[in-house]
């Protein structure tokens, strides 16, 4: 299974943020990557800032013949044609792509599988487990609820967005 991570605080050409993260999977589609499911969007403080636009994310499970670089290469492109500019590290941006995992891989990098923080980011693993309630951390071997429940309260809030 490969996964990837969506997210975005900050409007780009495509409108807000829930609404470049449905372009920015469209855009992946005409690339030639296969969206199999996308889970819910959340919204979760920004972090470091907390004054910061709040971020919108989400999950998918997607399928590709491109390997890992190959797909990173693809991603930041995307991320690029919305208007991703890489400032400074955790700044607001209107769209962030992340490779979380691919196919249980372990590998150093570039890129590092499965994503180094991963088991971290509640505004991931609980979307996550929308979409992949059986998944287990390639190193680790833990399910995503286990890791879900290691997360400390603030961690795990997050709102789900209706349509």
């Amino acid at each position: 299974m490969i996964v990837i991570a969506l997210g975005a605080n900050l409007p780009s050409r495509a409108g807000a943020p829930r609404d470049t993260l449905k372009a920015a999977l469209d855009e992946l589609s005409r690339s030639g990557v296969r969206i199999d499911a996308v889970s819910f969007y959340c919204v979760t403080k920004a972090w470091p800032d907390p004054a910061d636009p709040p971020f919108v994310n989400a999950v998918a499970r997607i399928e590709t013949t491109l390997l890992p670089a190959d797909l990173m290469e693809l991603l930041h492109q995307v991320e690029m044609k919305f208007g991703r500019r890489r400032a400074a590290r955790n700044a607001p941006r209107t769209l962030d792509l992340d490779l979380l995992d691919y196919d249980g891989r372990i590998e150093s990098g570039p890129p590092r599988l499965p994503h180094p923080r991963l088991s971290e980011r509640g505004f991931v693993l609980v979307p996550l487990e929308d979409i992949a309630p059986g998944w287990r951390h390639p190193v680790t071997g833990q399910t995503v609820a286990a890791l879900i429940a290691t997360l400390p309260p603030d961690a795990r809030d997050i709102r789900r967005l209706t349509d």
